[in-house]
Formats: structure tokens, sequence, C-alpha cells
């Protein structure tokens, strides 16, 4: 009996031994066959066979976004406002023309020292323009950096305030844009996992104020809490992210690389990934997955206000993952 229990324990002892070994490059790219992923190798091999499907899924939730009664194809129309009373409509003399099937006065924004106030035109307000939900009345407006900004609608027509490096504009959606009419779907990139990259995290203390363009030619502050640090094709690179709001969830990257001058938007594009594993104030990692490299609203229309890369996060190297042009 103590034989046959030894030859077992040897038998089993050989077929573990026999086992292949889980490589990190599996998911993490074949570029980047030197990142280390925390876990065990059966989390590895989970990440590894979800990861596709889960892209895959991003991808047609950000069509469903892009695409949604209020998304970046919806805007018809950006007016920026003057200190005093800022009519719009479709009238020839509105401060903030609309065109298509709008009143002619829908009324009047006044501008004092940062406060807004909607008021009616000569003849009051239209009967189905709404303020949140309710009939028009004259009140104070707050913008899109509010904790509840204003929303007015009437007809098709979906108005807000937002708030740019000290100015105010009038931001116009239609459910009828020609934009989201017309909408021909986007185009990708094929999925690739040697662009789904393990980073290492190098916290800034304390966080760098990143001075970022915009296509307004104005320049927007916001904290870059530290740098990315990663190697694709042998390469040591470094790309800085900035936090959109104090209460961010997300890292946000604006970059370019080489492919913006061939298959992907000009201009550059948008990445966003989740924090450091200890936070943004600690060394760490992150994953940049730049198969989820989006365009930015701007690609779609002209009435968006979007940053441009800052100059450390224009890549010389192309990353042909991710995003196309969409008008190609």
């Amino acid at each position: 009996m103590t034989r046959k229990l030894l030859l077992a324990a040897a038998l089993i002892l050989v077929a573990m031994l026999s086992q292949p070994l889980v490589s990190d490059s599996l998911v993490s790219g074949s570029n980047n066959a030197g990142s280390k992923i925390a876990g065990s190798t059966g989390k590895v091999a989970d990440a590894q066979a979800s990861w596709q499907p889960d892209l895959l899924a991003w991808r047609a939730q950000r069509t469903t976004k892009l695409t949604a009664p209020e998304g970046w194809l919806s805007l018809i129309a950006l007016g920026w406002l003057k200190e005093g009373d800022n009519s719009f409509g479709s009238a020839e003399d509105s401060r903030v023309p609309i065109t298509g099937k709008a009143p002619a006065h829908i009324a009047i924004v006044r501008l004092e020292k940062d406060a807004l106030r909607l008021l009616p035109p000569a003849g009051g307000f239209p009967k189905d323009l709404l303020v949140d939900g309710q009939p028009a009345r004259e009140q104070a407006l707050l913008a899109d950096d509010a904790e509840k900004p204003s929303k007015l609608t009437i007809g098709t027509l979906t108005i807000i305030v937002i708030h740019r490096d000290g100015e105010f504009a009038l931001r116009i959606k239609d459910l009828q844009a020609p934009t989201r009419v017309a909408f021909h779907g986007l185009r990708w990139y094929a999925p690739d996992a040697a662009y789904r990259v393990h980073a290492r995290w190098i916290p800034y203390n304390p966080p760098k104020v990143l001075d970022i363009p915009t296509v307004l030619g104005t320049t927007t502050h916001l904290p870059a809490p530290g740098v990315a640090e990663f190697t694709l094709d042998g390469q040591l690179l470094r790309l800085e992210p900035v936090l959109e709001t104090p209460k961010s969830t997300e890292l946000f990257f604006i970059m370019r690389d080489a492919t913006s001058k061939t298959t992907t938007y000009g201009a550059g594009r948008f990445l966003y990934s989740e924090l450091p594993d200890h936070g943004v104030g600690q060394p760490g990692e992150v994953w940049l997955d730049f198969n989820k490299l989006e365009n930015p609203p701007c690609a779609f229309t002209a009435y968006a206000t979007c940053p441009l890369p800052p100059p450390q996060n224009r890549l010389s190297v192309p990353i042909p993952a991710g995003e196309l042009r969409y008008h190609d």
C-alpha cells in the first residue's frame, strides 16, 4: 500500500511540474513582456479571456452614447455670451442664432458679473419652453459646472449654458441634427493585446498643473497627479494624464501619436483609464488600453470645445490601435 501511495504522489508531482506557465505578455501584449501582473495565474487567465469581449462591449457603448438624444452628434450651435442681454432664437438679429425649426425669439440670457438670468423676449416666453421640466419664467440659470445645471428644452432642442475658462456660452442640441441623422458608424483598428499596456505610475508630490491648449485658442489649467511610464515596441514612453474634476475616478490622457498624420484624427485622441492600483498619490501601476483610444467630440462637430494634447503627450511613435478617423 505504501509503495502504491508513493507512486501516485510521484505521478501527481510530475504532472504539476509539466504544466506550462501563463506568460505576462499574453495579457499585456508582446511588446511589453517585461510587465508584471499582480494576482494569481487564474486571475491572469480570466482577464485574458474576458479582455476582447469587454473591449467590444465598450466600443458598442461608445456608439450608443455618441448617438444618444443629447450626445455629441446632436450639437447644432454654440454661442458665446457677452456682458448684458443675449437673445437666442431663429431670428437673424439673435445674439445666438439657431437654425432649423426654432421660434424666432426663444428667450434672453442676461450675463452680469458671472451671474446668469433668464428673461422673456418681447412677446413673452414660448408656451412650450421648459426649464428643468417646468414652464419657463424669469429666473436664475446655472452653468454646466454647477452641481445641478439648468436645462432648457423646446421642441426637439435642448439648451444649456457652458462655462469655459471664464467665459459662458449657450450650447444647443437638436434630436434632428444633421450629424446625428446622418451618422454612418465608427471605425476601429482590430483589437490588439500588444497595445494593452501595463505602465508604471510615478506620482507628482505635489501634483503639477498643466497648461492645456484648446481648439478655441484658449488655455485651460488642469491638475496632473503623476506620469505613466511604459515600454512599447522597445521604446520607453511617458504620458501625463489630468483629472477633469476634483472627484474624478479616472485618469484622462489627451494625446497624439504618429498615426494622426495618416489614419487617426489629426488633432489627437483621448484615453481614459482606471486610477493607479495604489491611488494617484502613491507609486504603483496602471493599465493603459490603447484599444480604447477615442476621437474627441471635435472630430464630429464644429461646436465642441475640445482640449488639445500638451507637448509632452505628442508621441513620435505610431500607436495603431483604437478609433480611426470618422470622416475618411
